[in-house]
């Protein structure tokens, strides 16, 4: 299973490459956690705000999505797993091809070629809202900060855990969104002190993880029809 972590920008992922260097743990197969195995944050070589995509934009239609639809697609796609390059999955393709590729590779340098092979945890998130039919409600982007930059520009971002939020994690505790290394959708509060979600790129694979609310930055709500 291939190395990398969630936030890697396309520019960092293709200089790695270029350098033959060994992309360091995924964000989902990485170092050991209490939570679970997932790796630590790596800073894309130019941060920037999300400016929110044409298709993030209002749609003319109403949205008839709702949490419980997108929790049921999330989980039936629990068990798809990366090749042994860290690539091969439909969610990076998806990406690849889509019209937000070249707008995250102008933000971020790279090529669109470079998702191929990219951290996929928010590839799946944005994945899963396209496929619903809701691309303006759960986001749409490859690097987990910006993408939790676009639900608090949209005033959508807080601290509770509600079912099918997309939640936003970092492995150290911190509260600090620049830190954020991991993505995936609520399911429940277990009411524990643990959240129970859906997730990919966690070890490789799309799967349902148990994950302590205390690494978790934030959450995104998604507007949804009920």
């Amino acid at each position: 299973m291939a190395t990398h972590p969630c936030t890697t920008s396309p520019k960092t992922h293709l200089a790695r490459a270029a350098l033959g260097v060994a992309v360091a743990a995924a964000v989902f197969g990485g170092q050991v956690t209490a939570a679970g195995a997932d790796t630590g944050h790596e800073q894309p070589a130019a941060v920037t705000v999300h400016e929110q995509p044409a298709a993030d934009k209002p749609e003319k239609a109403p949205i008839t999505a709702t949490a419980a639809q997108v929790l049921a697609l999330a989980r039936s796609q629990i068990g798809t797993s990366e090749d042994a390059d860290g690539g091969g999955t439909k969610y990076q393709k998806w990406y690849a091809a889509s019209p937000r590729a070249e707008e995250t590779v102008a933000r971020d340098g790279g090529t669109t070629a470079g998702y191929l092979n990219a951290a996929w945890c928010s590839m799946f998130v944005s994945w899963v809202g396209d496929h619903i039919g809701a691309p303006s409600l759960v986001g749409w982007d490859a690097y987990t900060v910006a993408h939790a930059e676009w639900f608090a520009a949209n005033n959508r971002f807080g601290d509770k855990p509600k079912p099918g939020a997309v939640v936003f994690f970092s492995w150290s505790g911190s509260k600090n969104m620049d830190d954020i290394q991991h993505v995936g959708f609520v399911v429940k509060d277990n009411g524990d002190g643990t959240i129970s979600t859906i997730e990919g790129n966690t070890r490789g694979q799309v799967a349902a993880r148990v994950r302590p609310k205390s690494q978790v930055v934030g959450y995104g709500y998604p507007d949804y029809a009920a």
